[in-house]
């Protein structure tokens, strides 16, 4: 439904569509400043009979993360492929009293998930997946032989995000790059706490090069925490930008990110956005002050 009252229909219920402007994709990406959606139309596709799960650990988060990369280039596609730093997890196990027994040497882990429809496809794969983990120095692999462990596994990674935003306060950005260089996104994340004093706690969906970034304001002083923080963020977003990602892979920009857009886009991107809205919404009663300012 557009601002004026007037109900269209974006796509075509078919396979196949080429025709016009894609503003099927427009508007799922406009977060709600071009029209409200009331239908949606969505395509299903077979669910996978077979999976098998593993969670390999790794000596350092550079060595787990260029592994994620070498994954695919083995040819082998996941249906999951989550990254953990070793705080991630023993901060479920601090505050939420989830039972993990952390190996010393254990400093970041990746949940693998290989699904399909025939099993012996699928532990090919896996035997596949293992060989590229012990060539990046994998120092631990975790088969989930039973779905209780599969779950179990899954709970940790589910419960970071949320036990975060329980116990503490915090902010979480939504960078995402090539999967390549998602060992010089996390080193320089890092870098960036060391350098203004905040503790992060990174976790996400490595096989789409997307990493969560929770900031723990932690022992910061309120002043450093809502001033010298976004100097930060900011060096964490012009790192993540010169790797060939961007700002969000994920969350969208809403009100928090939209200062920091003209990291990633130039003056003439804006330009065009604020001509579709005109067109959209000359009033800009959708959604107002999100994405860019008027």
């Amino acid at each position: 439904m557009l601002p004026s009252g007037e109900i269209i229909w974006t796509g075509a219920n078919t396979l196949k569509y080429a025709s016009g402007y894609n503003l099927t994709q427009l508007i799922i990406g406009s977060e709600g400043t071009l029209g409200i959606v009331t239908k949606i139309v969505v395509k299903l596709i077979p669910a996978p009979t077979v999976d098998a799960l593993m969670l390999a650990s790794f000596p350092s988060n550079g060595a787990a993360c260029k592994a994620v990369s070498a994954i695919f280039r083995a040819g082998i596609v996941p249906s999951a492929l989550e990254f953990m730093e070793r705080r991630a997890i023993e901060w479920v196990i601090e505050k939420d009293a989830i039972v993990f027994n952390l190996l010393p040497n254990d400093a970041a882990f990746l949940l693998i998930e290989v699904d399909g429809t025939n099993a012996d496809m699928i532990f090919a794969d896996c035997e596949k997946v293992n060989t590229v983990l012990e060539e990046y120095g994998c120092t631990n692999v975790l088969f989930a032989d039973t779905s209780a462990q599969k779950e179990e596994l899954w709970r940790i990674r589910r419960t970071i995000g949320v036990s975060v935003k329980s116990n503490s306060v915090y902010k979480e950005e939504d960078t995402v790059v090539p999967r390549a260089a998602l060992p010089q996104l996390i080193a320089g994340i890092k870098a960036a706490g060391n350098k203004y004093g905040f503790e992060s706690i990174c976790y996400g969906h490595a096989g789409d090069g997307n990493l969560h970034v929770n900031i723990i304001k932690a022992n910061m002083s309120d002043d450093d925490w809502n001033h010298k923080l976004k100097d930060g963020i900011r060096e964490i977003f012009e790192l993540t930008v010169s790797l060939g990602g961007t700002l969000s892979g994920e969350h969208g920009i809403g009100l928090v990110q939209k200062d920091f857009m003209p990291i990633k886009y130039s003056p003439i991107h804006f330009e065009i956005w604020r001509g579709i809205k005109q067109v959209f919404d000359k009033n800009y009663i959708l959604n107002p002050g999100k994405i860019f300012n008027r």
